[in-house]
């Protein structure tokens, strides 16, 4: 990150998860409590948007070789390759962008871009896990969308144990068993967190 002076450093709150564990759905609800003063850092992505997602409110889409060049040029917080030429990453003038507007960011990320922002800023982060109450009630999720094929979701689950693994890694655990529980801890913390 560029060592801008005038900008005064928010706190990063980190969402990770397998997909289908409601990851989206916290943040989302976290996004609407104006008190927190949250904005939502929008991922860079060199996939094609899918249904009615639009370039600079879901994603940044990048083509491939923009990305690329991105990353040559270390526009970037973090990135990865999470699937075979399918890119997601963390734009560095995204966050200076929140901050500069005196805005605590939130992001909705996959674990290992989660875990990076917190190795890079340690004490700025909150990373939070959220975790299915088990494979099976993942997999449930995932058809119940409706969004992707039968190959994507294999694909997806084939992730999650791997994904899980990694949830002691994370600042805390929230489980998304019953929604509104999830919901409300996920609060607490992100409001106490961001009071320190």
């Amino acid at each position: 990150m560029s060592e801008s002076k005038n900008i005064k450093q928010g706190k990063l709150i980190v969402f990770s998860a397998p997909s289908g564990s409601g990851k989206t759905t916290i943040v989302r609800h976290l996004l609407k409590q104006k008190e927190l003063n949250l904005e939502f850092s929008i991922s860079a992505t060199s996939r094609a948007a899918r249904g009615n997602e639009k370039h600079g409110k879901d994603y940044y889409f990048l083509s491939l070789s923009e990305f690329k060049d991105k990353i040559k040029a270390d526009s970037f917080l973090e990135w990865e390759e999470v699937y075979r030429d399918n890119f997601y990453g963390t734009l560095k003038a995204e966050v200076e962008r929140i901050w500069a507007e005196g805005k605590h960011v939130i992001f909705d990320i996959d674990v290992s871009g989660g875990l990076r922002i917190k190795r890079k800023f340690p004490e700025q982060t909150l990373s939070i896990f959220v975790k299915p109450p088990d494979l099976n009630e993942l997999v449930r999720r995932l058809k119940d969308r409706g969004e992707e094929s039968e190959d994507k979701i294999s694909m997806r689950v084939a992730k999650a144990p791997a994904e899980l693994a990694t949830a002691p890694l994370f600042d805390t655990i929230v489980v998304n068993k019953n929604l509104d529980e999830a919901l409300e801890n996920a609060y607490n913390l992100v409001s106490d967190f961001i009071k320190e």
